[in-house]
């Protein structure tokens, strides 16, 4: 079993949202060190103070983990000064919300880069460490987003799907191996952090400080797998039963699924 107590751990998009709620969790749960990756430095620094006048130890660094070689830079500085990651958290994502056809190649490179390839770049620069331990986790935040498709969120999705089938191969990986290190795969509905601001959803939209915790507490008990809320977990049975229209018509239509980006504003310019 992992566990948050006396751990090091590193969250990627940790300055807001649900990826701050988790560092301030672990931080009350017996963490020794939490190191916050974000690339708003206003976000990061009222982190830093928020969480070191409540006592707790907590560093920051400005990382955009678009870009792979700013990525290992900071990942050397964290084993540098930190020593070894017991708990990486990978939480950072955006999202564009368009139509495909509306676009840029910009934001599909981007959209990529942070949502899917980060993880594997980041997750690279400290895994050989924790085999050698022979002790770590990995928490790779997907998305519901990664088991359904949905209009205005064709690049989203597929980079949430991407996360999915990556992380489920690397935690067979390390079983196989016999590594010691832990995945945890995280594929939640939307979440009420700003991130999709304007979403409309019959389902109930997920709040920030409940999933945090859902997130460490499946990480306490070694879970491979988290959907939340459980409905999520009926999705894959459904969509490999039913005929493709018939699952169109109850998730898009009657659900309203398909419509719940309609609205959507969202805060593009920062990310989570």
């Amino acid at each position: 079993m992992s566990t948050l107590q006396g751990s090091t751990i590193l969250v990627t998009g940790g300055a807001s949202g649900i990826g701050r709620r988790m560092a301030e969790n672990a931080l009350q749960r017996g963490a020794r060190q939490v190191m916050v990756w974000d690339v708003n430095d206003q976000k990061l620094q009222e982190t830093a103070i928020a969480l070191r006048n409540a006592g707790h130890s907590v560093y920051t660094q400005r990382v955009d983990v678009s870009h792979t070689a700013t990525v290992q830079e900071a990942a050397r500085r964290v084993q540098q000064e930190l020593g070894p990651v017991d708990i990486l958290i990978n939480n950072a994502g955006v999202v564009v919300g368009k139509m495909f056809h509306e676009h840029s190649h910009g934001e599909v490179d981007v959209t990529l880069s942070i949502n899917t390839a980060a993880l594997m770049h980041i997750t690279l620069e400290f895994l050989p460490e924790m085999i050698g331990r022979r002790k770590g986790h990995l928490v790779n935040i997907a998305s519901a987003a990664g088991l359904v498709a949905n209009p205005k969120m064709s690049v989203y999705c597929g980079s949430k799907w991407a996360v999915v089938g990556w992380s489920e191969s690397l935690r067979l990986e390390m079983e196989r191996l016999d590594t010691g290190v832990r995945v945890t795969t995280v594929m939640p509905y939307y979440i009420d952090t700003g991130m999709f601001a304007g979403v409309r959803s019959l389902i109930p939209i997920l709040k920030p400080e409940p999933v945090a915790r859902k997130i460490l507490d499946a990480v306490e008990r070694d879970r491979v797998l988290l959907r939340l809320p459980w409905l999520v977990n009926l999705l894959p049975a459904t969509r490999g039963i039913l005929p493709f229209r018939l699952f169109d018509w109850l998730v898009g239509d009657l659900m309203g699924v398909y419509r719940s980006m309609n609205e959507f504003v969202g805060h593009p310019k920062e990310r989570e």
